[in-house]
């Protein structure tokens, strides 16, 4: 392949993830030579059903997206593990090939500060976003019913129908309902019909990490429009830095190709799409005479503020057959507690308080009600030490009556969560790694406990013999992969990195369309956003064009 730089870009994107696949397509649609520079390999469609087959092996050690090595080194110093690696994906898709594919809208308290703890607000709001929320789940094909009466508001039906509540659903309905919880659909950027060329789910039930049928969204998707509308993609390209002109303008993106040699591809605008750790690393690594600490980071807060989705989580066995792994995404969710999770939770027949209300500040709760629940047959069948009848029977007393519940809670922004370097380490061209400082907080905390109460009060409605909880007081809880908060959003240069606009406050031609942006976590999956904010920016990028 070529990887020597184009003669001739307006825009050169930094990263072929969603946002980076998405602003690409967009500005290469409506006529401008854009170039996008990828630090990992584009992956052959052909190969995913050999990386399906390898994740379900038990003697399979790592990522099935060949994550790992010198090029990931990374460190973690905070007062808890950040496992990097286990949340992202280097490659022409970015971490959309191995994501669940669930599809949320902000809701406006999000963006308002409006769940009375403390959080601040964004400088745009929902209205800002609404239509780019549209067009971000017509570009991906959102599968999703109107049944959610805790949604925000909306502009007409989904793409593509909802997926009907799968059988475990049916099993959570009646203690819900015994409870006063309600459940409703989730959005899934997967195929329940065929859509944009792409065949409906066929249900391997493997979607983390490989949708091998390609009815699961991702981002090489926009990759291939961009490409098929004139932009050029370079893979395996890991920019190294930014130059400028000694002023407030970025001139070349300089990238190393996997023969070692550096490149500078110029362009009229920049547009960092690379996600929320990759950014503040590129931009601090971007240090010269004219930016001492680092690229567009006058206010000193690139890479602060770095915040997570904490998973809470409870489940165990059920004297009933559940269908456990017969669907490998989630059909049905709660919402209930998002906007009011410190709400009273009772026994609708006698009126006994299960779940007492508190005044506590929380951060909003969502719940999941779990597909995946215990191993699927072939994870057992494939760890057996039996064979034949053995291990038939092995098979139908372990498999068949595991059920759980998850959930999502998002962190409050910290100033001393963040991204950094650690001069100490070095990657395979000789530059500093991404430092992850992270740390819970006591909010955190208190908003995994509640979403434990609640669960643990479902569950035993429901007569579950719980035998784990994934909480603050239980193990297995960590983050959601979800990387936010290091290059927010804000008015004032003194306290953001970028404006309601993308652009950064101290390059004019530098603009950031990820989750880095975001000034609070909320607790809803953050791709959708992700999406709308880079269309936003998308759009932006060409207003200057």
């Amino acid at each position: 392949m070529d990887r020597t730089p184009a003669s001739r870009a307006d825009v050169c994107v930094v990263g072929a993830g969603p946002a980076g696949a998405l602003v690409a397509s967009r500005l290469a649609s409506d006529g401008h030579d854009v170039v996008v520079l990828e630090a990992g390999p584009r992956f052959d469609f052909a190969e995913r059903e050999r990386r399906m087959e390898a994740a379900i092996r038990p003697a399979h050690d790592g990522s099935v997206w060949d994550m790992g090595g010198e090029r990931d080194a990374f460190s973690a110093s905070g007062d808890r593990y950040y496992p990097l690696n286990a949340a992202r994906v280097k490659g022409v898709g970015g971490s959309t090939l191995h994501w669940q594919g669930m599809v949320m809208r902000l809701h406006p308290s999000d963006f308002d500060g409006g769940h009375d703890n403390d959080d601040p607000a964004w400088p745009i709001d929902y209205d800002d976003l609404r239509p780019y929320y549209a067009d971000a789940e017509r570009a991906m094909g959102v599968a999703g019913d109107a049944d959610n009466p805790f949604a925000p508001p909306r502009d007409g039906p989904y793409p593509l129908p909802g997926f009907p509540p799968s059988y475990s659903d049916s099993l959570f309905a009646e203690a819900c309902e015994s409870l006063g919880i309600s459940m409703h659909g989730v959005p899934n950027a997967r195929n329940s019909e065929s859509y944009d060329g792409r065949g409906p789910c066929v249900g391997y039930g493997t979607c983390q990490p490989v949708c091998p049928s390609g009815a699961k969204y991702d981002a090489s998707v926009h990759v291939e429009a961009a490409e098929a509308e004139g932009a050029t993609v370079l893979d395996r390209v890991p920019v190294q830095r930014l130059e400028t002109d000694g002023g407030g303008r970025v001139t070349r993106a300089v990238y190393a190709t996997p023969e070692g040699t550096e490149h500078a591809q110029e362009a009229r605008e920049f547009v960092l799409a690379a996600g929320g750790v990759e950014i503040p690393r590129l931009l601090l690594l971007s240090q010269s005479e004219h930016h001492p600490d680092g690229l567009a980071n006058a206010s000193g807060l690139v890479g602060r503020y770095f915040m997570d989705h904490l998973f809470a989580g409870a489940g165990g066995t059920l004297d009933d057959r559940t269908r456990q792994n017969h669907v490998g995404f989630l059909t049905s969710e709660c919402h209930q507690f998002y906007d009011d999770p410190g709400q009273t939770v009772e026994r609708v027949a006698d009126g006994e308080t299960v779940v007492p209300a508190t005044d506590e500040p929380l951060s909003p709760i969502k719940l999941e009600f779990l597909n995946y629940a215990g191993p699927s047959p072939v994870e057992l069948a494939l760890s057996a030490d039996e064979w034949g009848d053995a291990l038939l029977d092995g098979l139908r007393d372990a498999y068949g009556n595991s059920i759980a519940m998850g959930g999502l809670v998002g962190q409050p922004p910290r100033k001393e969560n963040r991204v950094t370097l650690d001069t100490s380490t070095t990657d395979d061209h000789g530059n500093p790694v991404p430092d992850v400082q992270w740390s819970w907080g006591p909010r955190a905390e208190r908003s995994m406990r509640r979403a434990n109460d609640i669960q643990h009060a479902i569950l035993g409605e429901l007569g579950v013999d719980v035998s784990w909880t994934a909480g603050p007081d239980g193990e297995g809880s960590g983050p959601a992969y979800h990387h936010m908060g290091t290059t927010r959003m804000g008015i004032d240069p003194e306290a953001s990195v970028v404006n309601p606009q993308l652009r950064t406050h101290d390059v004019e031609n530098l603009s950031v369309a990820s989750s880095s942006v975001f000034v609070t976590a909320g607790s809803m999956n953050p791709t959708l956003t992700i999406a709308a904010l880079a269309l936003k920016c998308a759009d932006h990028v060409g207003e200057r064009l």
